[in-house]
């Protein structure tokens, strides 16, 4: 079995479902029994803290933030060619979910360049905005972690990429 990597007060990680959050400590309970070790996380955005078994972290997908060099990769994914398949929307929506909720910066830059709309071209659906603002509010949490900036600038510069695309 993999070896779980070691989590810290201070770091910030990546769950695939939640985006990015925060360590506030590792701390051991006891629940039915048994003695775990827990990571406790918190996702500011959504007002939320999550305890994760540490020997179940790599499973589930909790990882560390993203390197410089994956979030350049994710940005030029933006900068790409949008491939939009011409499948139903509900088929092509449940994609763009599960490449959301994999966590992987790159699979996630690949939603938000797919559904990416400039000005001038038709307006999107409200399934296709919400699903838009998601994978561009998790992108630009983590680049915003990797870059140790805000939010909003984080935001802004994917933006300016996509429009420069």
């Amino acid at each position: 079995m993999a070896k779980a990597p070691t989590y810290k007060a201070g770091d910030f990680v990546v769950y695939p479902t939640h985006g990015v959050g925060k360590v506030i400590g590792v701390e051991k309970q006891e629940i039915a029994g048994h003695k775990l070790e827990l990571v406790i996380i918190t996702f500011d955005r959504d007002r939320m803290t999550l305890r994760v078994p540490l020997d179940k972290a790599p499973t589930s997908g909790l990882r560390k933030l993203s390197s410089r060099k994956i979030m350049d990769d994710a940005l030029t994914t933006l900068k790409g060619r949008a491939r939009v398949k011409r499948t139903m929307w509900s088929r092509r929506a449940q994609e763009y979910e599960a490449k959301i909720n994999s966590g992987d910066p790159i699979q996630i830059a690949e939603v938000v360049r797919d559904l990416h709309r400039n000005v001038g071209q038709p307006d999107q659906s409200f399934s296709e905005r919400q699903i838009y603002e998601a994978a561009r509010d998790r992108l630009a949490s983590e680049l915003a972690a990797v870059e140790k900036t805000e939010v909003d600038v984080a935001t802004e510069k994917l933006e300016k990429v996509l429009q420069a695309a």
